[in-house]
């Protein structure tokens, strides 16, 4: 595990210096919103999504420029979509990675053009010049984010999200939901690094998109979990909110023990969908156990 954290370590540094260059220089106008676009960014989270991007590009022998510009661009979609989703319209948080929200930091009309200004980086980013061989890979890269961070993928799961506050749901809408809100970027990500590279053979990407699609839901279940269990302090944002809010989640339906009991099954599933390939494919198994086994 000391070999995956120095990995993971040095991927995390990579894509900071990565996030750094590509976001606006704060010394230009409108420096106010690109000040707050820094501070939305940088310095914070575990970047997982870039972590998996990595490692998917691995598995394929991608090209490492593609891979950084992959993982900026779904990093920038999660990034936007934290600052939006604190705001007061929807859940109304006040600390993020340890740090106030951007609403609180900056103002809300701020945070709104922050997070409208991320989305818009992150296909600024995916659709560079020459990113990959074939422009019609390009186009399907750019679709497949497109997909992933809208009504079909994270912004949809997020509106079925704040329908179902106070309302009770069964486990199969509880999993469309997180499919949709959290699964579909993670998912992107897998997918998306992987096409960077040489493999992209119909076998290779279902059995890539079915450990993308168990690591995403197993993120949620963590996640629910370590709401319930860790303090504020450890997560880095409010912790017991989802229960303060009356929302729905795994833990409210199944219980603590269950829950753990289910990340560990889709820990197997995932695993067992990269049963199929060698020694390359040993990060993405790494994340796996990084997932699950994570305290914040």
């Amino acid at each position: 595990m000391s070999d995956f954290l120095t990995w993971a370590s040095n991927r995390q540094s990579r894509i900071e210096g990565v996030l750094a260059t590509l976001l606006p220089d704060p010394s230009h106008a409108p420096g106010r919103l690109y000040q707050a676009m820094r501070y939305a960014v940088l310095d914070g989270g575990k970047r997982v999504r870039p972590l998996l991007a990595y490692a998917a590009g691995e598995l394929t022998r991608a090209e490492p420029a593609c891979v950084d510009a992959v993982a900026a661009a779904v990093e920038f979609i999660h990034a936007y979509s934290l600052v939006h989703d604190d705001m007061p319209a929807m859940d109304n948080d006040v600390i993020r990675r340890g740090k106030p929200t951007v609403h609180v930091e900056f103002d809300e009309a701020t945070a709104l053009l922050v997070g409208d200004a991320l989305q818009s980086l992150a296909f600024k980013t995916l659709s560079q010049p020459d990113l990959v061989k074939l422009p019609a890979m390009q186009v399907s890269m750019l679709n497949m984010l497109a997909k992933a961070s809208g009504s079909a993928g994270m912004a949809g799961g997020q509106a079925i999200d704040l329908a179902s506050v106070g309302k009770p749901i069964e486990l199969t809408e509880l999993e469309f939901m997180h499919i949709l809100k959290t699964g579909a970027l993670i998912r992107a990500s897998v997918n998306l690094g992987a096409m960077c590279g040489e493999a992209h053979d119909p076998n290779t990407m279902k059995h890539l998109d079915h450990y993308a699609k168990c690591i995403g839901l197993a993120f949620q279940v963590v996640d629910d979990v370590l709401d319930a269990e860790a303090p504020t302090a450890m997560l880095g944002k409010t912790a017991g909110k989802d229960a303060a809010n009356n929302k729905p989640t795994y833990v409210s339906l199944l219980g603590l023990a269950r829950s753990r009991e289910l990340a560990e099954e889709l820990r197997a599933d995932a695993l067992s969908a990269l049963s199929g390939f060698g020694p390359e494919a040993e990060r993405l198994r790494q994340l796996a156990d990084y997932v699950i086994l994570r305290k914040h």
